[in-house]
């Protein structure tokens, strides 16, 4: 015969020894699949409702084998075991398709766990887009910010040299200022002038408002910083290291700027003044003039000792500039501090050239010898390159060089008063 076992459920087999318990109770139950099992006995077997397996009469059934003359007798406890051996199997099997699929699970968790990473990287590079985006912004904001003009609440005076300001500069500085600036520029013919105003003494107390010193800002040429300082007419320009004007300053500015009490360089010293303009001094000559009569170009300052050239010199009034270029003319610094030591012939050869200079000078003169230059009057212009390029740009047949031995450079400086009316910073 053939044993059947097929149920979903084993509450009437006293196996319980052999089963693992369900580890989800909210899923369906195991399916069992059916066994077929070819027993060849003589006897019937029936589960009863005591979980029992008794012995029940029935007639005898014919062999299904030839060969066998007697029955096979199978005791209860051989029967027993066999179904403990194919229930367990079965068991085993069901277990194991389940240990499968969850094994199977990893790869699912895996994917989803790659999923995450991907997700929380792409997450990452959102939020440092939207990081620098918003960097952007804020920096933007910040220029916008930097650029914006404030309007002046104090009266402005200025003190500057004829011609250092250009008058777009005043006409920007009053357009972004409004109605209400009090803004006023006093100009002077030339730097020596200013400084000798400054130097005038005085007290607070009787400063008339056309006087330099009531001004808030001048502008004083490099060669009178010292002094300035010296005599304390000007102040330290205060928390400038921040400033754009000053971060973009050549680092020799930044040195030539810093100074101590007594106006020496200093590097701990103090920020004095701000520059604004800056040149060296130039030969101009007019080469119409030159190429008629038959004289050689003009190339360095000796030239000016030249015969053919008396009286046809206009050259500023500038002491500096004037004992400077004898000095570049014998060979020497224009910065020598003890000339008897460092020029061939002291003193007494220096005031020897000079005297032969000024015979070929027709005109010292700061404000006019551009003038006279113009007109015809001298063929050759000595002075500022910020006055001599200008008009020669305007002229035609006019060259201007640099002599090749040297040339000294200049820059012009706005300074702070020291007894200021109106504080005043950069």
């Amino acid at each position: 015969m053939a044993l059947l076992l097929h149920s979903p459920f084993l509450p009437s087999l006293s196996l319980r020894s052999h089963l693992h318990p369900n580890p989800n109770p909210n899923s369906a139950p195991h399916r069992f699949f059916l066994f077929v099992i070819p027993v060849t006995f003589n006897a019937a077997f029936r589960f009863s409702a005591h979980h029992r397996l008794l012995p029940s009469p029935s007639p005898a059934i014919p062999c299904r084998h030839s060969l066998l003359t007697t029955p096979l007798q199978l005791p209860g406890a051989a029967l027993r075991l066999a179904v403990s051996v194919l229930l367990f199997l079965c068991f085993s099997f069901c277990l194991g398709g389940v240990r499968a699929c969850s094994a199977s699970m990893p790869s699912v968790a895996t994917a989803a766990s790659s999923v995450n990473e991907d997700q929380t990287v792409q997450d990452d590079g959102d939020e440092r887009k939207q990081g620098n985006e918003e960097n952007l912004e804020l920096e933007a904001a910040f220029n916008t910010w930097k650029s914006k003009t404030f309007a002046l609440t104090v009266p402005l005076k200025v003190v500057a040299l004829r011609g250092s300001l250009p008058p777009s500069w005043i006409k920007d500085f009053i357009n972004s200022q409004g109605k209400r600036l009090k803004f006023n520029v006093k100009y002077h013919a030339s730097l020596d002038g200013i400084f000798s105003e400054l130097s005038i003494p005085f007290t607070k107390g009787n400063l008339g408002p056309a006087s330099a010193l009531a001004a808030d800002i001048v502008g004083i040429g490099d060669s009178w910083l010292k002094v300035a300082i010296k005599k304390a007419i000007i102040e330290p320009i205060r928390d400038v290291e921040d400033q754009d004007w000053f971060k973009g300053l050549d680092e020799k500015w930044k040195v030539y700027l810093r100074r101590n009490c007594e106006g020496e360089m200093d590097p701990k010293g103090d920020i004095w003044a701000a520059p604004y303009r800056w040149g060296c001094m130039v030969i101009a000559y007019k080469t119409n003039k030159f190429q008629k009569h038959k004289l050689a170009p003009i190339e360095d300052w000796e030239d000016l000792w030249r015969p053919d050239l008396a009286g046809k010199i206009a050259m500023v009034d500038s002491p500096r500039e004037v004992v400077g270029a004898v000095l570049k003319y014998m060979g020497a610094s224009y910065n020598a501090k003890n000339i008897n030591l460092e020029v061939n012939g002291g003193r007494d050869a220096v005031k020897l050239n000079l005297a032969l200079l000024a015979k070929q000078v027709r005109l010292f003169d700061s404000v006019n010898y551009l003038k006279a230059f113009g007109v015809g009057d001298v063929w050759v212009a000595v002075g500022w390159s910020s006055d001599v390029i200008p008009v020669a740009k305007r002229m035609s047949n006019v060259a201007v060089i640099v002599p090749k031995s040297g040339a000294s450079l200049w820059a012009d400086l706005w300074v702070c008063l020291f007894y200021a009316l109106s504080p005043i910073s950069f």
